[in-house]
């Protein structure tokens, strides 16, 4: 893998481990990056429980696929950034939800760089 992608690689484990953390530790300021209202009662448990895991679990995986010969775990990762996006698109199109192009491009080109970087490290 190149020098460079595999630093691009890295700070983006390193900024969705990061964010996962500021779920567990400041949760009302996660929410606000991510421009939604701290819930309350069962729901803030789901809120803030469901994004540390799926922000830990994305950085960590692109972490962990970095190891040598690990290269095919990156695919995870970049389904969950994929499958995100995808389900932010469906949310605008059958739910009313707003169109949230920042995020669905962070998405869409977080999922093919993770791709490029999985085929180059295999290759």
């Amino acid at each position: 893998m190149h020098p460079k992608l595999r630093i691009a690689t890295i700070v983006m484990g390193a900024v969705f481990t990061l964010q996962g953390v500021v779920w567990l530790v400041a949760p009302g300021r996660a929410a606000v990056d991510l421009g939604m209202p701290v819930l309350d009662g069962l729901a803030r448990s789901t809120q803030f429980g469901d994004f540390a895991a799926f922000f830990l679990t994305l950085g960590l995986s692109i972490l962990a696929g970095l190891r040598p010969g690990q290269a095919r775990t990156l695919y995870f990762p970049a389904a969950m950034l994929g499958g995100a996006a995808v389900c932010r698109s469906m949310a605008w199109a059958f739910h009313g939800a707003a169109f949230a192009a920042f995020f669905i491009s962070v998405e869409t080109a977080g999922c093919l760089l993770l791709l490029f970087a999985a085929k180059q490290a295999e290759e």
